[in-house]
């Protein structure tokens, strides 16, 4: 079960982690935290102080509640330069991975050791240990998909979509992937070229969203890891080409209570259990209040168009890649059983505020009386105003401010979140807003390219 708050760790077992990472060659200990802006901060100490590192943990500002894109700090009248928190290192989630490096998630606590209310990774435990109460099982999966590019000349490392050429091309840097994932303990999937100039994907196993959200994260810092071996530069951009396709961190759910899937074997449409109908219809029609936690950034408008694949239309249906939720089938060709596809969440979103976001609007369904919208069949984007409001499909993020207002206006959203979480995430993402004023699009999607990389 998973405990609400970061467990304290016995001094006795954080001896025989020390001493395992040790023997595995660690001679630091690399905290790994996701910031309001879904970039990725770090500190690091020395292998012998990693308990330390876990309890109390090491000093910062409450200024990492607030650091924005652009490394500016957004001062607010919660967060400035005054007081101090605890980065602590879960080292129940360590992993070693080579070059003398061990990396753990940390979460933040004040300097009494109280887990604070605007940790990302906190409300997403938070979530699931909600879940777990209730006797829900939830397994996620945030697709890993980014653009390559060379490290001399700038240029995207080319296609075809899909193609063999791309593996070929950039298959010693693939090979060191697989070696280097294997070592970390994450286990690929799949791996392919995708539709993209120089885009590339790769799948990670189904695991409990906590874990989801760390994997995530640790599979970015080991792809860039191993790029930079081979020369080349990996960008995480929602848009890393101005006329190119965006990148997704598409999300995958699944649902299980007392051994039962919601998802399938059920009577309503689509063999939705009526508690699985319920989970669709919730997110469904809560996702235009929550794409500003999902899809958050001053790039993320750009990737969410119609046409794309990216879910710009808040609506359902099977195996619909243009609606913002795809539900897929319990089928023989599905190994994982039926699950969900959030299609519009983007790379610049924060993982664990994101499956936070996803989860709790999920268990709200499960507690609520949302009827199941129809479903739709077909691109949303080819439906007539007249059908698409029979549908209820609704276009999302016309822009980011309107994402970021509806977001605001949540009160679910802060129920699920909390307040200090969405304040701090709504502060950084309105400085893009600012920053977005005075650019051009073009020079945005410049500037930002490899914001979000490790």
């Amino acid at each position: 079960m998973t405990t609400a708050q970061l467990r304290y760790v016995p001094t006795t077992e954080v001896a025989a982690i020390v001493e395992q990472l040790r023997g595995e060659g660690a001679r630091v200990l690399r905290g790994t935290f996701a910031d309001n802006a879904g970039v990725l901060r770090a500190k690091q100490v020395p292998i012998h102080r990693a308990a330390a590192f876990h309890a109390p943990g090491v000093g910062a500002a409450p200024s990492w509640a607030v650091f924005a894109v652009d490394d500016a700090v957004v001062f607010t009248q919660r967060f400035g330069a005054t007081g101090d928190i605890r980065l602590r290192a879960d080292l129940d989630a360590v992993v070693g991975v080579g070059g003398g490096v061990a990396l753990a998630p940390v979460e933040l606590a004040d300097q009494f050791g109280r887990p604070l209310d605007y940790c990302p990774r906190g409300a997403l435990r938070r979530q699931q240990a909600g879940a777990e109460a209730d006797g829900v099982e939830i397994l996620a999966a945030i697709e890993v998909e980014l653009t390559c590019f060379e490290g001399t000349t700038g240029l995207p490392t080319g296609g075809p979509a899909y193609g063999m050429a791309p593996l070929i091309r950039n298959s010693a840097f693939i090979d060191d992937v697989h070696e280097l994932f294997q070592s970390a303990g994450l286990e690929i999937e799949q791996f392919h070229a995708e539709y993209g100039n120089g885009q590339i994907e790769l799948s990670l196993e189904p695991m409990a969203p906590l874990d989801a959200a760390d994997a995530n994260v640790l599979a970015k810092v080991l792809l860039c890891t191993v790029a930079r071996r081979h020369g080349l530069a990996l960008s995480w951009s929602p848009q890393p080409l101005f006329d190119g396709i965006g990148n997704g961190a598409h999300v995958h759910l699944s649902f299980t209570q007392g051994g039962r899937p919601l998802l399938s074997g059920g009577p309503a449409p689509q063999q939705l259990t009526d508690d699985g109908a319920a989970v669709v219809a919730t997110l469904v029609s809560r996702l235009p209040e929550a794409v500003g936690m999902l899809a958050p950034s001053l790039l993320s408008a750009a990737r969410l168009q119609p046409g794309h694949w990216s879910g710009a239309y808040a609506c359902w249906g099977v195996e619909n890649r243009e609606a913002a939720v795809r539900l897929c089938q319990a089928t023989p060709g599905n190994v994982h059983g039926a699950h969900l596809e959030v299609k519009c969440v983007d790379p610049s979103a924060n993982p664990y505020t994101a499956l936070a976001t996803l989860c709790g609007l999920a268990r709200h369904g499960l507690h609520g009386t949302t009827a199941l919208p129809p479903e739709v069949t077909v691109p949303p984007g080819m439906l007539s105003d007249d059908e698409r409001d029979a549908s209820g499909a609704v276009r999302l993020c016309d822009s980011q401010e309107s994402a970021l207002d509806a977001a605001d206006a949540s009160a679910l959203l802060r129920q699920i979140l909390g307040d200090g979480l969405v304040d701090a995430h709504l502060a950084v993402r309105r400085h893009e807003l600012e920053l977005a004023k005075s650019e051009s699009p073009e020079d945005l999607v410049e500037r930002f390219r490899f914001a979000w990389s490790a």
